[in-house]
């Protein structure tokens, strides 16, 4: 089994839709990838920052889930990284009301001593640089690197993330992002651009309508599990590059044809994320659940149909 490093926030969040609001709850990318990673029972650790102001039942809720917090550093007198949001009627739009960088302003990652031959890594969405410092610590190239970013930074940092880009194996990104990125509007043109930036992979999210994973030529769908309510979609992106990345560092294996079942994984767990506010749906979230809904999935997607020249 390998070993994963996941680096990212971890997080205060609050957040508004349309069924609710929240105070300040546990959120952070590093902490959805973590949450949703641990359902493989693998080796992982988060590579993170927090203050003083971070609850000890949150760290032993991730240490719960066999995730190595040795890399989360705490700033005694220093304050917690928060977000707050609040979502629109269609919920895949959203209004940032705040933005607290606190700890993370000044955030120097290191890399656990017995994390730094891990096979896999998980780059969480931050700064470009910081995403490329956990590389350089790296004593032995991973097996497979995956990147996540976001529009702010092809904003704010566009050469330091065309950096790292070149380093990674894969990297996710939503379909806005990805027409960002390129400048073309047709995915498939997007993605071959975004392959010759570096990553062999290129997996683009479309929220509701589900992710496609492109390499080279191969192209792979995997539709997003039709749900009665969603409640709150933060975290799900990251939720789904956790059950992404979890499954390829359970299973060893970086052919294409396994990473298509890497991206039901993460669709599955991504589709459990937005059933509640926040991480809170993945603290409880049973192996057993996650059983009965990859057979959803099956149901939902598996079709025999017999071709003939006739048809």
């Amino acid at each position: 089994m390998s070993k994963l490093v996941i680096v990212g926030t971890v997080a205060f969040d609050a957040i508004e839709t349309p069924f609710g609001k929240t105070d300040k709850i546990l959120g952070g990318a590093a902490t959805f990838i973590g949450l949703s990673a641990s359902q493989f029972d693998i080796d992982s650790a988060i590579v993170s920052v927090v203050g003083g102001d971070f609850p000890q039942e949150y760290l032993d809720l991730l240490s719960s889930k066999n995730i190595d917090i040795s890399g989360i550093e705490i700033v005694k007198d220093g304050k917690t990284f928060f977000w707050s949001g609040k979502y629109h009627n269609d919920m895949n739009t959203r209004d940032t009301l705040a933005t607290e960088l606190n700890t993370l302003a000044d955030f120097n990652p290191v890399v656990p001593e017995n994390y730094r031959d891990a096979e896999v890594v998980m780059l969480g969405n931050l700064h470009p640089i910081v995403q490329s410092s956990v590389l350089d610590q790296m004593t032995t190239k991973p097996k497979l690197v995956v990147l996540d970013t976001m529009n702010f930074w092809m904003d704010s940092a566009l050469d330091d993330l065309l950096k790292v880009i070149k380093r990674v194996d894969v990297i996710t990104i939503n379909d806005e992002e990805a027409r960002q990125l390129t400048g073309e509007y047709s995915l498939v043109v997007a993605a071959r651009k975004i392959n010759e930036m570096g990553p062999k992979y290129v997996v683009i999210k479309k929220g509701e309508h589900g992710a496609l994973l492109f390499h080279n030529e191969n192209i792979f769908y995997a539709p997003a599990l039709p749900l009665e309510e969603v409640f709150d979609p933060t975290g799900a992106g990251d939720t789904f590059a956790g059950g992404f990345a979890g499954y390829i560092a359970k299973t060893e294996d970086t052919s294409f044809e396994n990473m298509k079942n890497a991206v039901i994984y993460g669709s599955t767990l991504a589709s459990f994320c937005v059933e509640k506010f926040g991480s809170e749906r993945m603290k409880n979230l049973t192996h057993d659940e996650v059983h009965k809904r990859l057979l959803q999935f099956k149901r939902l997607t598996q079709f025999e149909i017999a071709l003939n020249d006739n048809l």
